[in-house]
């Protein structure tokens, strides 16, 4: 890879918010690892050059455990953003065992073995910084998405919890809580005739996350909506979780 000599890991970079994130990344001149199934779309092109992609189907454990090597070797890295996330829409009876399951590793099992693993392994430069995407759900809930909620609360904890271990490496922990981005991944799970034009672009939610991952803030919420409605969850979750509840489950 050739750019500014800073390195940069992001998982689930081949659309939407981590597409973002692989892309601005690229243009700040960091030399930029994707780790996903697919690689990153469109970005073959030589002006991009600074972004390598490693294969992993991060709901494969033993895909997963081999591609660990690999980031180790290709690091220290000076930023590590663990975006991959998947979901799984409906009532919680109807959606079979293996796409709960699938949820939980990718979106929790998968980033909290990569992030423990590049830790203990000195693969994260002192100074650098660990950002794990959470959901903006933390704060209110996610009606007709529980296993989503779940993982992603899961991921919030986890990243609370390794700041200690993570800062005597001299390295930050940030966790970012995105709302609805307009994505093809958020059209597949939203509502029908919902208005994608009220979601967040992704590339200002992945600007705004990427600056506070650099001053090392403790969390990260883009947008001043969904800044309001976080505030809204802390003070009155019920209220907020049943509208969601009307608003998503009732529709899906």
């Amino acid at each position: 890879m050739s750019g500014s000599g800073k390195r940069a890991l992001v998982t689930g970079g081949s659309a939407g918010l981590g597409l973002a994130f692989v892309r601005l990344l690229a243009a700040k001149g960091y030399d930029v690892l994707s780790l996903d199934r697919d690689k990153p779309a469109g970005v073959e092109d030589a002006s991009e050059a600074a972004i390598r992609h490693i294969g992993c189907d991060l709901s494969d454990r033993a895909q997963l455990d081999q591609a660990l090597g690999e980031l180790v070797a290709a690091g220290p890295f000076d930023l590590i953003v663990l975006n991959a996330g998947i979901n799984a829409t409906g009532r919680f009876e109807n959606i079979d065992l293996s796409s709960h399951l699938n949820v939980l590793r990718v979106n929790a099992e998968a980033p909290m073995i990569i992030a423990v693993r590049m830790l203990e392994a000195g693969a994260i430069e002192p100074g650098g910084a660990i950002g794990f995407i959470s959901s903006l759900s933390h704060f209110t809930g996610y009606p007709g998405a529980a296993s989503y909620a779940a993982s992603k609360d899961a991921l919030a904890v986890f990243a609370t919890s390794i700041r200690k271990v993570a800062m005597a490496r001299s390295v930050t922990v940030t966790v970012a809580f995105p709302g609805p981005l307009r994505t093809n991944h958020a059209e597949q799970h939203a509502p029908k005739g919902a208005d994608a034009s009220k979601r967040m672009d992704p590339s200002e939610a992945a600007e705004e996350i990427l600056a506070d991952l650099a001053t090392g803030r403790k969390s990260s919420i883009p947008g001043r909506a969904n800044r309001v409605v976080a505030s809204v969850g802390r003070l009155a979750p019920k209220p907020l979780t049943a509208l969601m509840r009307r608003l998503i489950y009732e529709r899906l």
